[in-house]
């Protein structure tokens, strides 16, 4: 296929490109700095500005754009900025979509499993319902825009997790893993959605093809707490597991952040992608952890 990338340079972009390579699948990426490859064009989001041809050219279009939910702490700004980067690069896209003559026959959007909210005790498919809190809305907003794509153009809309990879959300557990440092996040019982850096990759690349359309959960097969997942990571660095952070000092530090990033309980179920017959590679928490440190040793 030929695949136009938004959002090409990040973890889940670069491991993205390198599996679409592998496939023999033709890439042309969006950049917002002058191009510096055959395969690079620019576009700015920000004034809806991208080449109507590119979508001509394009089978699919696959969108990883948006401001990171790092940037702690949460300030107005930076909510701002989450919300705005996702809305612009989305509705450029969709835009650019409507405006082609011949527009690309799949759009796969970024979403996240932030539109679930907090859910103890809920198994989480694709049919749940909208939870609340500032990620909720967000993701809300961010999926009604990839909507907008033309009603040729079959929509997906990528709920991703925690993506086990080198960098993203285990950024800051690293370090603290590797000195011993690392325990129970709260209580450590809520659910994180997970999912390995590859199969992320991949699950993307079986949209393309698949005849899926609106949300698709992008998590493991296997669920997995907080607590699972950090220790995991350390048996992983081959470290302790044992010190625990409050959810007191984590809502102090982190406030909306903390409740909605690492409080927030979430289990949630690949029902599309199992159904439709995608199969993962890292299948645990312990597989994905194990994948990557031989990757960081390599």
């Amino acid at each position: 296929m030929r695949v136009l990338l938004a959002g090409a340079s990040g973890m889940i972009g670069s491991e993205l490109r390198s599996q679409l390579a592998a496939a023999g699948h033709d890439t042309r990426r969006l950049v917002r700095r002058e191009p510096a490859a055959p395969d690079e064009f620019l576009w700015n989001p920000a004034e809806r500005s991208v080449a109507v041809d590119l979508f001509e050219w394009a089978d699919g279009v696959i969108n990883l754009s948006g401001s990171s939910l790092q940037h702690l702490p949460w300030t107005r700004a930076t909510k701002r900025r989450i919300l705005s980067s996702r809305l612009q690069a989305t509705g450029t896209l969709a835009e650019g979509m409507r405006r082609a003559d011949q527009p690309p026959a799949v759009f796969v959007s970024g979403s996240a499993v932030g539109y679930y909210g907090d859910r103890p005790g809920q198994q989480l498919t694709e049919a749940a319902g909208k939870g609340t809190g500032f990620l909720a809305d967000v993701v809300d907003s961010w999926e009604a825009a990839a909507r907008l794509a033309p009603s040729a153009t079959r929509v997906v809309l990528a709920r991703t997790g925690v993506v086990i990879g080198r960098g993203g959300a285990l950024t800051p557990l690293l370090p603290l893993a590797k000195a011993g440092l690392a325990g129970p996040l709260g209580s450590g019982r809520q659910h994180w959605a997970w999912i390995s850096l590859h199969d992320e990759a991949a699950a993307l690349i079986h949209l393309l093809g698949s005849t899926l359309d609106g949300p698709v959960n992008l998590a493991g097969p296997t669920p997995a707490t907080a607590g699972e997942l950090v220790k995991a990571l350390t048996q992983a660095v081959r470290r302790p597991y044992f010190l625990p952070v409050p959810r007191f000092a984590i809502e102090l530090a982190m406030q909306d952040a903390g409740r909605e990033l690492l409080l927030a309980d979430q289990l949630v179920v690949p029902q599309k992608l199992l159904d439709d017959g995608f199969e993962f590679r890292d299948r645990t928490i312990q597989d994905a952890m194990d994948r990557l440190m031989e990757v960081r040793a390599a």
